[in-house]
């Protein structure tokens, strides 16, 4: 799709020069595309470009994988195979072409629900960062919009999600949710029709299927008046926040169109799942939200795991526009409400009373600095030559190098006047 416009700065000079590269791929040896903005480009590049895209399109279309997945279910179990290589279901006609590969053999219904135990998952954190969610936390996420009334889920980069409801709605006629999936792993289309899933960036909201697919989404969000539907989003964790802000507040525009009136000064409802250490970045482009205590933990992370203690475990939370109360935490786990607050707590996050707060974001206990007027880690000191808190052991030698853009001390290059913001 797209590409994004970036800026290549220098320290110390304000004007940076700009430049067009890939929005998905943070590599350019995944993606080497790179162009300055004000350069112009030859035929033969232009042709060049446009014969590589050609040749790196997928070998069936949405349509084609539809029908081929109809094929493949009426097959007995022994002429069902995957090939583990091509990440691609096989029906007998293609074994041969594939001879030299390794296949799963006898793939069950069950399977065929669970595409995302099927496939490999893309873990390369600078393109897919693909980590699943653990049953523990997308089956709180299900109860939890259950509970809460939802019965339309746009399912942004949260495929397990969207299994677990789509195995769910196919098991019991009364499980009255839905889903649609966004992503862009192309594989899934093998299994999921076009009503189902959009092959779909979430850094450029592009669709790669067009008006057709664009059209989809519209449809999913304006049924029933645009009411008791919800996003809930798992972008990259490396990826830029400010490009995601964009293409979400593009989906809550596509939602915003319904004729239900009132909804021209309304945020669709979101649960936007990140990190912790990226709350100010996510305050600055939806102000709304506010970052709920849940630990959500994942199948193929090593530190992204639930029940560890201190600092390690996992720092992804909820960001939601949902009020506070409303989002019950399981006690079981050890979560409380805090009737000040008027939201629910980890055991660890205790409130404070001169910051009037819970204000502990990893689940630890945080004291309060009365120099720096804020609670902090527990592991953190008050530094008098740097003036705040920080590790005990740090260097807290003083640096002349100020913003990295316009080389001015008191702000960082995210915060720096000289950046556009458009």
């Amino acid at each position: 799709g797209p590409a994004l416009l970036f800026v290549k700065t220098s320290q110390g000079r304000e004007e940076g020069r700009r430049f067009y590269a890939c929005s998905a791929c943070r590599d350019r040896k995944d993606c080497n595309f790179f162009q300055w903005e004000d350069e112009k480009v030859s035929e033969t590049r232009l042709a060049a470009r446009e014969e590589y895209n050609r040749n790196h399109q997928p070998s069936f279309t949405h349509r084609q994988n539809v029908d081929r997945y109809k094929n493949f279910v009426l097959l007995p179990l022994s002429k069902r195979r995957f090939c583990q290589e091509c990440q691609q279901l096989l029906l007998p006609a293609e074994w041969e072409n594939h001879s030299g590969h390794q296949f799963l053999c006898n793939i069950t219904t069950v399977q065929l629900k669970s595409p995302s135990q099927l496939l490999y998952p893309l873990e390369n954190k600078k393109t897919n960062a693909q980590y699943l969610f653990a049953d523990r936390s997308c089956k709180f996420l299900l109860n939890l919009l259950i509970d809460l009334g939802f019965r339309r889920v746009l399912s942004v980069g949260t495929p397990r999600l969207h299994e677990m409801i789509q195995s769910k709605a196919s098991e019991k006629e009364e499980f009255s949710v839905r889903s649609l999936l966004l992503d862009i792993d192309f594989r899934y289309s093998q299994f999921y029709t076009e009503d189902e899933f959009c092959h779909y960036n979430m850094f450029n909201h592009h669709f790669f299927g067009g008006e057709a697919a664009h059209e989809t989404c519209r449809k999913f969000l304006h049924e029933e008046n645009g009411e008791r539907v919800i996003m809930v989003t798992d972008p990259p964790f490396g990826g830029l926040v400010e490009a995601l802000a964009s293409s979400f507040k593009k989906l809550m525009s596509m939602w915003r169109d319904t004729e239900k009136e009132g909804h021209d000064n309304k945020e669709m409802p979101m649960f936007w799942i990140f990190p912790y250490f990226f709350e100010s970045r996510i305050l600055d482009f939806f102000p709304s939200f506010s970052m709920m205590d849940y630990q959500v933990d994942y199948d193929n992370h090593a530190l992204y795991k639930h029940g560890k203690t201190g600092r390690r475990q996992s720092p992804v939370r909820i960001f939601t526009n949902l009020t506070p109360s409303m989002i019950v935490l399981p006690e079981e786990e050890g979560y409380r409400f805090c009737t000040i607050c008027q939201r629910y707590v980890s055991s660890g996050n205790q409130h404070c009373e001169i910051c009037n707060s819970c204000t502990s974001k990893d689940g630890r206990r945080w004291k309060h600095c009365v120099l720096c007027k804020k609670c902090v880690k527990p592991s953190w000191f008050h530094c008098s030559s740097c003036n705040c808190c920080t590790l005990e052991k740090h260097s807290c030698e003083k640096t002349d190098v100020g913003c990295f853009v316009c080389g001015k001390a008191g702000h960082k290059r995210s915060a720096c006047p000289s950046l556009s913001h458009t």
